[in-house]
């Protein structure tokens, strides 16, 4: 089980360590330079801290596993080890609780260099075996770039002026027609999952056709991606008709698609339900998809319009799009509402695909998905683009 904290024994690197009768100090100093950290061993991931405080805790996002796990100290050093099971190609963001008399402080992982980041700041990362970061995630240079524009569009049912980044593909060319993605929080889908990269990647390696992509995002997404009709509005009756008068877009619902994670996707899924069969494509990670069978939910007053339309939505289901990605982390609380939904969804006659990780709540296990979710709602051609 992923975070079960196991008792080093001699065969582990930090076993021999801390089972060695006449250790010194030079006998740490040799471990922490001949390794690197967090180390794997199989399913056993070592972390280590070294400083002259009172206690060491891993604080950890996995759900269903106590938040904190207490490093143990080797007597009359500054040296702190913790090790814990670690189920294979899976990933975890964490800090370090610090604790120096009545002060406690959180900082990441000194002796890790891998970092995640999101718009509440940076966490450390460990990959546990077999976990490798997706190539086509990465920066290529022989990959030509696609483009980014803007689009300024003031909003009647919102009241409100949105910016909308626009990606146009490699290659666009004004007499060709392309499908339409609208991402929900786009600007966080940029810069934390590296979206753009790899709509680059997949497109260049024709794994998706070339697609314009309209990147939105909200002032208040609580409010407005929480089942809000405004919101559902202004995607199907403002920003889908500029974008149909500005760019070359193909007809019909299944070139059109919304993308969101956590409560983007409750707001892509929102905008479906009120406009059935307008968007025929939905890709929907991590969606907050509350719900209560009997009596009250406990996600707190933001989820209570999430809760009734869900609620609602599950009384009467109904198709109201033809293709669903659906991806989860196994880590994540959300992973009981994502499960619990999809019989609901299949149950319409909608074509669902669904998928989980050994990972939580954040950006990169999104962005991780992105070429599965994406290649499978919008193959790529099954021949060469010549120019």
């Amino acid at each position: 089980m992923v975070g079960v904290p196991t008792l080093p024994n001699s065969g582990l690197a930090i076993g021999a360590l801390v089972h060695k009768p006449d250790r010194t100090a030079a006998d740490i100093d040799g471990f922490v330079a001949a390794h690197s950290f967090p180390l794997i061993e199989g399913r056993n991931c070592t972390f280590v801290f070294r400083g002259a405080v009172d206690s060491v805790k891993l604080r950890h996002w996995i759900y269903g596993l106590a938040s904190t796990q207490d490093f143990q100290s080797l007597p009359g050093t500054d040296f702190w080890y913790l090790v814990l099971e670690l189920p294979e190609r899976s990933r975890v963001e964490y800090k370090l609780e610090i604790a120096e008399g009545p002060n406690q402080r959180l900082i990441t992982d000194p002796f890790n260099d891998n970092y995640a980041h999101d718009p509440f700041g940076s966490n450390s990362v460990v990959h546990g075996h077999g976990y490798e970061v997706p190539d086509w995630s990465e920066e290529d240079p022989s990959v030509r770039p696609g483009m980014m524009t803007e689009l300024r569009l003031h909003s009647h049912v919102l009241g409100t002026t949105k910016q909308v980044g626009i990606y146009l593909p490699a290659r666009f060319r004004p007499s060709r027609r392309y499908p339409l993605l609208i991402v929900h929080d786009g600007p966080d889908y940029i810069r934390f999952s590296r979206m753009k990269v790899v709509l680059d990647n997949l497109i260049h390696r024709l794994e998706i056709p070339g697609m314009i992509v309209a990147f939105t995002h909200a002032e208040d997404r609580l409010q407005e991606y929480a089942h809000h009709r405004p919101h559902a509005d202004f995607l199907a009756t403002e920003l889908m008709p500029q974008l149909e008068r500005d760019f070359p877009l193909m007809k019909g619902s299944r070139a059109r698609g919304l993308v969101g994670a956590s409560f983007g996707a409750v707001a892509a899924f929102s905008a479906a339900y009120h406009y059935p069969q307008h968007f025929g494509r939905l890709l929907l990670q991590s969606g907050s998809f509350a719900f209560s069978d009997i009596g009250e939910h406990e996600r707190g007053p933001l989820f209570d319009p999430v809760v009734e339309f869900i609620n609602e939505y599950r009384r009467e289901p109904k198709a109201i799009s033809d293709k669903i990605f659906m991806s989860c982390g196994i880590y994540e609380s959300l992973i009981y509402e994502n499960r619990s939904f999809l019989p609901i969804l299949q149950s319409t006659g909608m074509d669902i695909r669904y998928t989980e990780s050994p990972d939580g709540h954040n950006w990169e296990n999104w962005r991780d998905r992105l070429r599965e979710g994406l290649s499978w709602l919008y193959p790529g051609p099954l021949w060469m683009v010549y120019e």
